[in-house]
């Protein structure tokens, strides 16, 4: 048996092509919510309490590429009553191996959403992209920061507690290597980067990042979670993101209650 137990095989399956994904999850705000369904309501929970290990990355100073707290972020690790036991049941089954999850964010204010949507990400597209303007730059940004809503039909998906960005560290210590930073708003943290090339250019860095990516998509597919395609980290259930990328045909959460 390797390091990984019975993890390892979840390391070498590929992840598959995301080009689908990408375009399917266009329109996703337009999925119906279920307001009639057992969860709607649903109590939020910091993982924390769950014995789920995390520290919210935007309340934090320890945080590239910001290296600053942002405005308006909360020390909270926030997700909905039956993300948390999909968390809890993953984390568990880590354990056998001697790993566990380590969340960055969950449930995300309105204000933290307005400012990387409105100021922070346009401001660095076009650092990089002077050109780029209108509905070019708009879908940019918007492929990795949602627009925030406070419309309840169509919520950004971390203002519902059912999201979070996550990664998978050894138990108490060291993350594995995912092949990026959190938050590298590029192609490099699309899930399938390293997917798409072949054996004979695979830096071993590479490789370990491939597997890593492979196990924590998996694990994290297995409780039903849907993946963002250009997130490495992202992962909802229930929300209208995970809705539309797994062709459900309604999602269960609106906007979550704002915490006391």
């Amino acid at each position: 048996m390797t390091l990984f137990g019975a993890l390892s095989d979840l390391r070498s399956r590929p992840i598959g092509e995301q080009a689908s994904l990408r375009a399917a999850k266009a329109g996703f705000r337009t999925v119906p919510i279920a307001r009639s369904n057992t969860y709607y309501l649903e109590e939020m929970v910091d993982v924390r309490d769950l014995g789920i290990a995390g520290e919210n990355y935007y309340h934090s100073v320890r945080n590239p590429p910001y290296w600053r707290r942002i405005a308006g972020a909360v020390p909270d690790l926030l997700v909905r009553a039956s993300v948390g036991e999909k968390l809890v049941r993953i984390n568990a089954r880590l354990g056998e191996a001697g790993l566990e999850l380590f969340l960055f964010d969950a449930w995300r204010p309105r204000a933290v959403q307005t400012y990387f949507h409105d100021v922070w990400m346009p401001a660095e597209i076009l650092r990089r992209q002077p050109a780029l303007r209108g509905a070019a730059l708009r879908e940019e940004i918007e492929r990795y920061w949602a627009a925030p809503s406070i419309d309840g039909a169509s919520p950004a998906p971390h203002a519902t507690g059912a999201a979070v960005d996550l990664t998978i560290r050894w138990a108490g210590s060291d993350p594995l290597w995912m092949g990026s930073i959190f938050d590298d708003a590029t192609a490099l943290a699309h899930r399938d980067r390293f997917e798409s090339l072949s054996d004979d250019v695979l830096s071993f860095s590479d490789e370990e990042a491939r597997a890593n990516r492979r196990l924590l998509h998996w694990i994290m597919a297995a409780e039903g979670f849907a993946g963002h395609p250009d997130e490495w980290w992202h992962f909802s259930w229930g929300d209208q993101l995970w809705a539309k990328l797994t062709g459900e045909p309604n999602a269960h959460y609106s906007l979550a209650p704002e915490p006391i």
